[in-house]
């Protein structure tokens, strides 16, 4: 009973963390503040009554239009609450599961990390939704979540927030921080490298400096190994909607057009990032057996 509780809190929770995050996706690109003025419709400016802004089903009644000017709200807003309303209740469900029978300290180890997984995929969410809007991924959000993911994996917080230094060890501590950085920067470099080859080839941008402090993101919080692949899951998935353009009347009608494309590489490694984070511990796992190692 506690695990279905846990979970529907989590999902509950993550609509509404998801409906401000829609809040921060659509003002942030157009320089606006998420405090004020209040939740209103971008087409017509009225400000919206109360329960136009209950998440998710709001967009459901109105059947994704404002009641007024009738002018078509987006699926991005339900998409993305659903998002991090899924991703907290597995998060949450996976915690019920087991955590509550493991001693204190490893309980209070265990909230630290699904709260910052929690975190970790709100983060991610918000970088997929501007990154395909706007091909953009602010600073604002990268460089806060390398600082975080860093402290994740390598400073851990027991419950009532106070370090556990005394108990990991200061040799463990330090060592942990030299693998992190070490790891941030090689997942950085990787995109920095392929971005110089392309320009070589190319002369001209092909990979925003975005991709490589998101990469570094990513590496802060999965280690090295997890960013891979994140950066592995990414690919696939955006040579999959490369190979879907190409394939589209209207691509092949411009026999050049194509090449100038523009896809949002940082939204395909949110979502490797999602899935490395979620399920890649097995994932690695399954694959070094299967290679051997």
């Amino acid at each position: 009973m506690i695990r279905i509780l846990g979970t529907v809190f989590a999902a509950l929770a993550g609509l509404a963390f998801g409906s401000f995050l829609n809040v921060c996706v659509s003002r942030w690109p157009e320089g606006e503040s998420i405090v004020s003025p209040r939740s209103h419709c971008r087409s017509c400016g009225r400000t919206l009554a109360w329960w136009e802004n209950v998440p998710l089903v709001s967009w459901l009644a109105l059947r994704g239009r404002c009641r007024d000017c009738r002018s078509w709200i987006g699926w991005r807003y339900p998409l993305v609450e659903l998002a991090v309303a899924a991703t907290w209740a597995l998060i949450a469900w996976r915690f019920f599961d087991w955590a509550l029978n493991l001693p204190e300290t490893a309980f209070s180890f265990e909230i630290t990390r699904s709260v910052g997984l929690m975190i970790f995929c709100w983060l991610l969410v918000a970088l997929a939704a501007l990154d395909v809007e706007n091909l953009w991924l602010p600073d604002r959000l990268t460089w806060p979540g390398i600082a975080l993911g860093f402290a994740y994996s390598v400073v851990p917080i027991p419950f009532g927030w106070t370090f556990a230094l005394a108990r990991v060890g200061n040799n463990i501590h330090v060592r942990a921080a030299i693998a992190s950085l070490i790891g941030i920067l090689a997942a950085a470099g990787l995109i920095l490298l392929i971005r110089w080859i392309y320009w070589l080839f190319r002369r001209r941008e092909g990979i925003g400096l975005g991709d490589a402090k998101l990469m570094a993101m990513l590496a802060a919080w999965l280690g090295f190994p997890g960013a891979l692949l994140a950066f592995g899951v990414g690919v696939v998935l955006g040579s999959i909607a490369a190979l879907v353009l190409l394939a589209l009347p209207s691509s092949r009608a411009d026999a050049g057009g194509w090449a100038h494309i523009k896809l949002p590489l940082g939204t395909f490694l949110c979502i490797g990032g999602i899935v490395s984070g979620l399920w890649g511990a097995p994932i690695i796992a399954d694959y070094l057996r299967w290679s051997g190692f």
